[in-house]
């Protein structure tokens, strides 16, 4: 059970201050997970809400497939395009998407088409109680804040019991209290039901916060996926790494040799000689070498001597 994401397509936006000219985008998604909260993260235009927009059936990727949960959502080589009712997905909007002539009750109860009343009431209560609502069940969208508009539009979403939950940065107009408690109450709500949620954000605190699982995008190509610790700590690329806020970054490294003895490779870079923990690195390979401030460990380095080697073991840190 899960998710499985595997496809190419191209898509096209409008450049600004233009009415004609178009930029064109290729996304190439590929990553599976499990009944997990999956982190779409990546910088502005990476392709994130491309990716939910495909899944959810509301753009066409052109070429691959979309498993959720066994069930194929899209494939092109069996001709198979589930439309969107046909896919029971939650999606909630950056926007909450609440129809304006409808209260809360009202709103989470529009999922429901096709149940009988008594069981619509059972599910509405249920969600109602589920996100802390119930004083709320009268009120229209006009009258509620940004925190408890968003409680409504998961509500919504999740009433109809969907098999994957798609959340397109639903804190960012949010303040850090609300946005705290949230995170709080999706993770709650990924326990209790135990479906795929993938979760849209730029912000690396709410990434490495929420997620049991990281997808890292940049200019429409997945470029690591894995738990936050394995995103973290091993950074697949520069890239990843100073998007994760990793800024000391060694250019050209030279690995020296394998110590047998500690079990650690030996790295020069320039002047400073590191040593790391065993990463199946050759002689005379050359690599690019991230250091958080955090984790630096200095060792036979004088200020007067400049052509002394400075040491730094990060052994113990990786």
């Amino acid at each position: 059970m899960g998710i499985e994401v595997d496809f190419k397509t191209c898509y096209y936006e409008k450049k600004k201050n233009s009415k004609n000219k178009k930029n064109i985008f290729t996304l190439n998604a590929k990553f599976q997970a499990q009944n997990e909260l999956v982190v779409l993260f990546g910088p502005s235009g990476s392709g994130k809400t491309t990716l939910l927009r495909c899944v959810s059936g509301l753009m066409d990727p052109g070429d691959g497939k979309i498993i959720v949960n066994n069930k194929l959502y899209y494939d092109t080589d069996k001709k198979i395009n589930l439309p969107v009712q046909d896919r029971k997905l939650g999606y909630v909007f950056q926007n909450y998407a609440l129809f304006p002539h409808m209260n809360v009750r009202k709103n989470i109860e529009y999922g429901l088409k096709g149940w009988d009343k008594e069981a619509k009431e059972e599910k509405v209560c249920k969600m109602l109680k589920l996100m802390d609502i119930y004083e709320l069940e009268n009120r229209y969208p006009s009258e509620l804040s940004g925190g408890q508009s968003q409680r409504v539009s998961l509500a919504r979403a999740l009433a109809p019991e969907p098999d994957i939950l798609l959340l397109d940065e639903p804190f960012s107009a949010l303040d850090m209290v609300i946005r705290i408690k949230l995170r709080e109450k999706i993770k709650e709500i990924q326990r209790e039901l135990q479906i795929p949620i993938l979760f849209i954000t730029h912000n690396p605190e709410e990434a490495f916060t929420l997620a049991d699982r990281i997808v890292v995008l940049h200019k429409g190509e997945v470029k690591q996926s894995g738990t936050p610790e394995e995103v973290f700590h091993n950074p697949k690329s520069s890239y990843v790494a100073e998007l994760l806020g990793l800024f000391n970054i060694f250019d050209d490294t030279i690995v020296e040799n394998y110590n047998d003895q500690s079990k650690n490779s030996i790295l020069m870079s320039g002047n400073m000689q590191i040593s790391t923990r065993d990463i199946s690195l050759k002689s005379n390979d050359r690599v690019s070498l991230g250091i958080r401030p955090e984790n630096i460990y200095i060792s036979n380095c004088r200020v007067e001597n400049r052509d002394k080697i400075c040491s730094l073991d990060m052994s113990k840190y990786n």
